[in-house]
């Protein structure tokens, strides 16, 4: 076998087993088996072949990996709220009446909430209202006036 294809060959199972351990460092020695890629394929000494390899693998590990890393886990991410607590504020209607101090049902998105009135009053069906808090399962409403 042939030490370009040996590189090749390197980097790229350095690349698959990147995507099952995601600490980027793997990553780093398929970036090295690239860069010694060209230097098998122009004839150069396996010696040096390692020595770039190695060189460029560690290079790559103080540089580049800092710079990924630092990327992929950002501190300055806005606070964008998800999951159920992306619907406080949003709008529905109410699909079932929602009676006085009680519990009727509030469809928004095409999911139907068990909802009760914010204030106590009842809400009848049709209405528009907006969740004003969630508490599990349950959310609460206020009429639109």
């Amino acid at each position: 076998m042939s030490a370009t294809l040996f590189w090749a060959i390197l980097m790229l199972v350095c690349a698959c087993v990147e995507l099952l351990t995601g600490t980027l460092y793997i990553l780093c020695l398929a970036v090295g088996a690239l860069f010694a890629i060209p230097f098998a394929a122009l004839d150069v000494p396996l010696a040096w072949q390692v020595v770039v390899f190695v060189a460029l693998s560690v290079a790559s590990i103080y540089t580049l990996r800092p710079i990924a890393m630092r990327y992929l886990h950002r501190t300055d991410k806005d606070d964008t709220t998800s999951n159920a607590d992306a619907i406080l504020g949003r709008v529905g209607v109410v699909s079932e009446e929602i009676p006085a101090h009680g519990f009727g049902r509030l469809a928004l998105d095409g999911d139907d909430w068990k909802a009760q009135s914010a204030d106590g009053q009842a809400l009848p069906k049709g209405a528009r209202a907006k969740i004003v808090d969630r508490q599990s399962l349950v959310v609460t409403v206020e009429l639109l006036s």
